[in-house]
């Protein structure tokens, strides 16, 4: 009966505070039930300095990744992990296009974007665009992106961390999140390319 109650009170205790974050603004209730939302227009360019849209991204399953190049730890651990992957799921990997989109695209040029994302795997793909189009790009993702002040004129950008897994179709399939085991990464990929 005791686990019963604690059963009971800790339902309200979560119903409650789950109503009172859709209240107060820290998510919707309506947003959490469309995941199939993430994702968007957006008009970018590869590091190639051919342009990108969310179309050209559809035929293909995929991974976006959106980071930066003077990110000290989560990014390159990330990439790392990527390329690393990719070489695990041998030709499987090329039935899937893995992206870097960066978040700094004031520093992140195609030309240091296409040095940082060589120097882990050929296969990932940079991509930026101006700060206005980027913008455009994590909203459509719903990631969360802000500039930091440090000293100076230096910054850098707290951002989200979650690899985004897309079907050929161009709808949201799942994340791979940072610091997820290896193992269940690679599943996750060679289910997103079966």
């Amino acid at each position: 009966m005791k686990k019963f109650r604690l059963f009971i009170w800790v339902t309200i205790v979560v119903l409650v505070a789950v109503l009172a974050m859709d209240r107060f603004g820290v998510f919707s209730l309506k947003e959490a039930a469309v995941v199939a939302s993430i994702g968007g227009p957006f008009n970018l360019i590869r590091t190639d300095g051919s342009p990108i849209t969310q179309d050209d991204l559809k035929g293909k399953p995929h991974a976006i990744f959106f980071g930066f190049t003077n990110c000290p730890e989560v990014c390159p651990t990330t990439l790392f992990e990527v390329s690393g992957w990719l070489k695990q799921m041998g030709d499987d990997a090329d039935k899937l296009v893995f992206y870097f989109f960066t978040v700094d695209p004031e520093r992140d040029t195609k030309e240091v974007l296409s040095e940082y994302v060589g120097a882990f795997d050929p296969r990932i793909i940079g991509v930026t665009g101006t700060p206005e189009n980027m913008t455009q790009a994590t909203t459509a993702y719903r990631v969360y992106v802000r500039k930091v002040p440090e000293e100076g004129d230096e910054y850098t950008v707290d951002h989200g961390a979650s690899i985004y897994l897309m079907k050929a179709d161009g709808s949201f399939s799942g994340t791979i999140a940072y610091g997820e085991s290896g193992d269940s990464a690679l599943q996750k990929l060679k289910n997103l390319v079966k």
